[in-house]
């Protein structure tokens, strides 16, 4: 009895809750999917290799990319000098490496520039309007009828062309003024949308200031495009800089620019084409490395635009 009473008094033991799986963050979900994406993945491994080299340049560099050798101009490429000398004797190798370095300075320094100056504006325009977006968006719109080279041209001639560091500091403040507006345009249409959302008429009606509502639920959601952006710019600040050293405008010698050397030596491209070629390729496999990966990040972060 005792048996049969215990054992229909029996409850049957529910099997364990299994934990339920996390939720992949969105920087996740854009890793996985850049993983995936072989051309993303070649200009990232290109990208990192290129700062890699104007990192350690005075590593790598076998010669002083500004010591003049008259009694090795025009050497062909050798064990000696891997791309050969130009008319003045410079290793053409050591200029180049030493130009990746004023290069990728130039492009992301521009970029990192004109995103702190162009993202405040558009937030401005976006989320407050009225004569502030109006006065904002018609500078931009002044910048913005400008050929972008036209417009860096006319900045940096109304500088005295200078080599070194200056000479940096003045082509990269060129190159992010016609940089900006793309920013403020960009942040401008993505606040416009966000803040119509219910969460943010939430937090308004709740009385969180608008500083607050910026930088806790609207400039994170802006992040994306911003970066995407971003990656972007950095080829074409990259071919600015390159056209304003090969203009006469930008960095003056004898600090290497690729521009330069390829303005420069595209007068012997008959005799030693390797001079000419070397610096065309450097600009050539940098922007497209550097388009192949923001192709890949846009399409990560938001796959419907594939």
């Amino acid at each position: 009895m005792k048996s049969l009473f215990s054992s229909s008094m029996a409850v049957a033991v529910a099997p364990p809750l299994e934990k339920p799986a996390r939720s992949e963050t969105m920087w996740a979900q854009t890793s996985r999917r850049l993983r995936k994406s072989n051309t993303a993945v070649f200009g990232l491994v290109v990208v990192v290799f290129l700062v890699l080299v104007a990192i350690f340049a005075d590593v790598i560099a076998p010669y002083s990319p500004t010591a003049n050798n008259p009694n090795a101009t025009f050497e062909a490429p050798s064990a000696k000098y891997l791309l050969g000398t130009d008319q003045l004797g410079r290793d053409m190798m050591s200029r180049i490496v030493h130009g990746s370095r004023v290069s990728l300075t130039i492009g992301l320094s521009s970029v990192v520039l004109a995103i702190f100056v162009g993202v405040p504006l558009g937030v401005i325009a976006g989320f407050y309007g009225g004569k502030f977006d109006t006065l904002i968006m018609r500078a931009m719109d002044v910048i913005l009828s400008f050929p972008v080279i036209l417009l860096a041209i006319i900045i940096m001639v109304m500088f005295t062309p200078t080599d070194g560091f200056w000479g940096i500091v003045k082509v990269t403040g060129a190159v992010a003024i016609v940089r900006v507006p793309i920013y403020a345009r960009l942040v401008r249409g993505s606040v416009l949308s966000i803040k119509e959302k219910e969460y943010i008429e939430a937090c308004r009606a709740l009385g969180q200031r608008d500083p607050l509502v910026l930088l806790r639920h609207i400039l994170p959601n802006c992040l994306a495009p911003i970066i995407v952006a971003g990656t972007l710019s950095v080829a074409t600040a990259i071919i600015v800089e390159a056209s304003l050293s090969f203009l006469g405008v930008g960095v003056q010698p004898p600090t290497p620019s690729w521009g330069w050397d390829l303005k420069a030596n595209v007068a012997w491209i008959q005799e030693s084409p390797w001079l000419a070629l070397c610096p065309g390729f450097a600009i050539f496999i940098t922007v497209l490395s550097f388009n192949l990966f923001g192709d890949g990040l846009r399409d990560a972060l938001d796959p419907r635009l594939k």
